[in-house]
């Protein structure tokens, strides 16, 4: 008995022995590297790779003289981009009405039909250098989830997804005119909370199946619905209980102030913040995800949509309306995450119409390397995974990007060429042209 058990350990151990020699490993010799924690630009950097971690980041002499290279050296390195706010399961063209595409998906669009539709959306954000994203719900019930675990365990490929589930909401959710006989169907894309207790126990439900974070909705706008400030807090316990996050969408301003006060973690689009919100947000470390738009993405909508291209000045309202809100948020110390919320059909694969957000912020007057950690480290950090994600250093997962062209100079034609993807150590996208 004694001799089987130690021929078992034996071969386990060899096994294990051979499985780690033969486990990839590489350097990566960056011409820059953007250091996402300190927000700066290295030169002439390199990175050891075994596997699917970073092991160390160094000068050029870390890079022993028969070790596999990729050579970045003409280029700018970067940790793998991460997008805060998204919602792969969900599509619309640009003259749907959101309520009615959203009956009709749970209606007539199988889950099967929906969560595949998904994975090729998901595929799309890692051509783009967009190795994470944070969806937010509008998925069914736990559409996302299983999507994230489908590409985690490698049977179809995507970038790592951060899940919420269904949204919390109040009664009527964000789906306005359902007649009172098919309410039930909001159920199948909300998590209506009705009590206290109710809050209590739909986080229980999210936990129990394995979400990453929570996401509730503060307001139901156009719905005159909303979550009481004591269901909010009870919901926030509840999930902080559990090492979860929870952030809010917020389209006014008192939705917003009544969701700091109940203790979220972060606020989604914000839209209408006054600056008495913003301090309040500040000093309590609430996150904003600021889900606007740039000037191109407007103007491709407007034509999509078939609205009056030649009366615009509701957009240049609007862009104004959103400058000044970033701007004042920056000003008054609130972190910025980048997020897109970029769900509308734009005859472009989801990953390049969600990195519209670079050039959102960037014509907000946001700082090139502002932006990118917008996009990488402090995104990871409302996350929980600073150590993990966006970033570039020991113990990291390896998903890393390189770009072609000047960051600080030509920041927006720099990030769309994308010439480098590697997510989990694995190389998606290698274009050295």
């Amino acid at each position: 008995m004694q001799k089987n058990s130690f021929l078992t350990f034996l071969f386990v151990f060899c096994g294990l022995s051979i499985l780690l020699a033969q486990q990839k490993e590489v350097y990566i010799k960056a011409g820059f590297l953007y250091d996402s924690e300190e927000n700066t630009l290295l030169k002439n950097q390199s990175i050891h790779i075994e596997g699917n971690k970073i092991i160390a980041v160094g000068g050029f002499n870390l890079i022993p003289a028969d070790a596999k290279v990729i050579d970045l050296s003409e280029y700018t390195v970067l940790p793998g981009l991460i997008d805060a706010h998204t919602h792969v399961l969900f599509s619309q063209e640009a003259k749907d009405d959101f309520s009615e595409h959203s009956i009709h998906s749970l209606t007539m669009e199988s889950d099967a039909l929906r969560t595949l539709r998904g994975a090729k959306r998901a595929k799309s954000y890692l051509d783009v250098g967009i190795t994470s994203i944070k969806d937010l719900g509008n998925s069914g019930l736990y559409l996302d989830v299983a999507l994230r675990d489908a590409i985690n365990e490698g049977t179809i490929e995507g970038p790592r997804i951060f899940a919420s589930g269904p949204i919390l909401a109040a009664i009527g959710g964000q789906m306005y005119g359902v007649s009172p006989k098919h309410q039930d169907l909001i159920d199948l894309e909300y998590r209506i909370i009705k009590t206290v207790e109710d809050a209590k126990n739909a986080v229980r439900e999210h936990q129990n199946q394995q979400v990453d974070l929570i996401k509730i909705c503060a307001d139901n706008i156009p719905n005159n619905t909303r979550l009481t400030i004591e269901e909010i807090k009870a919901i926030v316990e509840t999930a902080h209980s559990y090492n979860l996050t929870v952030t809010a969408h917020s389209t006014n301003n008192q939705s917003a102030w009544n969701a700091i006060k109940a203790g979220v973690d972060g606020i989604e689009h914000g839209f209408n913040l006054a600056d008495s919100t913003l301090v309040l947000m500040a000093k309590n470390k609430v996150f904003l995800v600021p889900t606007e738009n740039s000037s191109n993405y407007m103007d491709t909508y407007n034509k999509l949509a078939g609205y009056d291209t030649e009366n615009t000045d509701w957009v240049k309202q609007y862009l104004s309306k959103m400058k000044s809100r970033l701007q004042r948020a920056i000003a008054n110390g609130v972190t910025i995450v980048a997020g897109s919320d970029n769900y509308t059909a734009l005859g472009m694969p989801r990953g390049n119409s969600s990195k519209d957000m670079l050039r959102t912020y960037f014509e907000s007057d946001m700082k090139p390397l502002n932006i990118l950690r917008s996009a990488t480290y402090l995104s990871a950090l409302h996350l929980n995974k600073e150590t993990k994600i966006g970033v570039i250093k020991p113990n990291a997962y390896a998903d890393i990007i390189a770009v072609k062209g000047n960051l600080l100079n030509d920041f927006l034609h720099t990030m769309e060429n994308v010439i480098f993807v590697m997510k989990d150590g694995e190389t998606y996208i290698e274009n050295f042209n």
